[in-house]
């Protein structure tokens, strides 16, 4: 007597579906971005904002903050690139209350980076390094984007309307840009705001870039900032995608 040995394949439903992810993934983010170009009212509203950033601590608070060895308005872009992709990754929780969209809004963060890069120059804002370090500050901005755009995405799915999404999202993003290095030296702040100012995300982020467009030591803010996007990712990815298999 014989045993026959039965040898199971795989179905072609577990072999796929890490493609039919990859797949359902880029099809949502290209109707979202479809969507950008039907209704470019979207884009340009979420441009305005960052503009008035960037002409406000200019010409009106710049005249008031001086930072020792740089010209202000250096010192500053790096900080409103950092909150540009900061606020626009806020997007992401709205837009997951209902649906899928954090490969669109990494897009339109490159898209308005680009833009705030144009008006930087614009109004005095000089790269004083080479194109090369200035290209690695501008992924690294997108990256960290990308990273908070998952946390927020666990924001979206875990509330029940895009207002109260919109409304969850801000406490937690308010104080990570205006307590931190984006528009002022950490050391003019309050002794005991220091500590977190100068090691939280954004700040971290925010020295990594200026120190890739502006000079100096650079290695291990680079370095710092990676792995604060790493983090981020590690647990709020995760933790996204958990809930959205939940809700779907």
């Amino acid at each position: 007597m014989t045993t026959a040995t039965v040898v199971l394949e795989p179905t072609t439903e577990l072999r796929t579906r890490p493609f039919d992810a990859i797949a359902d993934t880029a099809t949502i983010a290209q109707r979202n971005l479809i969507t950008l170009r039907r209704v470019p009212q979207l884009l340009v509203f979420s441009t305005v904002q960052p503009v008035i950033f960037v002409l406000l601590f200019r010409y009106v608070f710049g005249g008031a903050i001086r930072v020792p060895g740089v010209p202000y308005v250096d010192f500053l872009m790096p900080g409103v690139f950092a909150q540009t992709v900061a606020f626009g990754a806020m997007n992401t929780a709205i837009g997951l209350a209902t649906d899928l969209n954090t490969l669109a809004d990494a897009a339109r963060n490159v898209f308005v980076v680009a833009l705030m890069v144009a008006v930087g120059f614009a109004v005095g804002f000089r790269v004083h390094t080479n194109p090369v370090a200035f290209l690695g500050a501008m992924a690294l901005l997108v990256l960290f984007g990308y990273a908070l755009s998952w946390v927020f995405a666990a924001v979206g799915l875990a509330v029940a309307n895009p207002e109260t999404a919109q409304a969850a999202a801000f406490p937690l993003l308010a104080p990570m840009v205006f307590a931190s290095s984006a528009f002022v030296p950490v050391a003019s702040m309050p002794g005991w705001l220091q500590a977190f100012a100068r090691n939280q995300p954004l700040s971290v982020v925010v020295s990594a870039s200026r120190a890739l467009v502006l000079g100096g030591p650079t290695a291990t803010h680079v370095l710092h900032a990676l792995a604060w996007c790493g983090a981020i990712l590690a647990v709020a990815a995760p933790l996204a995608v958990r809930r959205y298999r939940r809700a779907a």
